[in-house]
């Protein structure tokens, strides 16, 4: 039996432009998609005005750009008092743009990639999922749960 990308991606996925508000990314990750494995999404595939694929907004993008910038040189989180500090945070966050805190550096799948070429690079690089592009535009996402699950309940 042979497997494609295309076989097995999910192709009901969120997308958000990246000139959205954060708060909207935030949200539809806080209320993400079930898919049929029983997980939930916890990335959004940021989209550009033609509609091509610019980027990736994570729930660690998230995170990562709620902690104030100070952190990033060597002060550690636990040395702080936080007292008060959550809702300005958080309300920082949230007026920024999607393409202020999404991941551009992002890695895409073929529709007709084989299942084991799509294992193999997410393995090398500890990825957990895969945009799968058709001329750049995103039709469908590869996730590993999805991956491990059809390959150990199929064969």
């Amino acid at each position: 039996m042979t497997l494609l990308a295309k076989d097995i991606m999910v192709t009901d996925f969120d997308m958000i432009h990246e000139n959205a508000p954060v708060g909207v990314a935030i949200d539809r990750i806080l209320h993400g998609k079930l898919r049929k494995t029983g997980h939930k999404t916890v990335s959004i595939m940021v989209v550009d005005d033609f509609q091509k694929l610019a980027g990736v907004v994570t729930m660690f993008d998230i995170l990562y750009h709620l902690r104030p910038t100070f952190l990033n040189y060597g002060i550690e989180g636990t040395e702080l008092s936080w007292q008060g500090q959550m809702q300005t945070l958080i309300n920082n966050l949230r007026g920024k743009r999607v393409y202020q805190v999404m991941s551009t550096d992002v890695t895409g799948a073929a529709p007709d990639e084989h299942l084991m070429a799509l294992v193999d690079r997410m393995v090398k690089h500890h990825f957990r999922r895969l945009p799968v592009l058709d001329n750049e535009r995103p039709i469908g996402i590869v996730y590993i749960s999805d991956v491990y699950e059809e390959l150990f309940t199929s064969f």
